[in-house]
């Protein structure tokens, strides 16, 4: 029977934290500001819920 190393049985990588594999993506700044202008979160609301309208009326046909 063979022995198997604990490390070499393992399929997930484990990074440690704070090294330099460990990052996160940092939002841009027109990223930064499309989630913080009213206006434009007002106009997103309104096309999803346009959308969410024509599916419904779809559906009740």
């Amino acid at each position: 029977m063979a022995v198997v190393n604990e490390n070499q049985s393992s399929h997930v990588k484990h990074i440690e934290p704070y090294t330099s594999e460990f990052e996160t993506m940092v939002p841009g700044g027109m990223v930064k500001f499309f989630r913080t202008c009213v206006i434009w979160q007002f106009i997103r609301f309104i096309v999803i819920n346009v959308k969410m309208t024509i599916v419904i009326l779809k559906s009740h046909h």
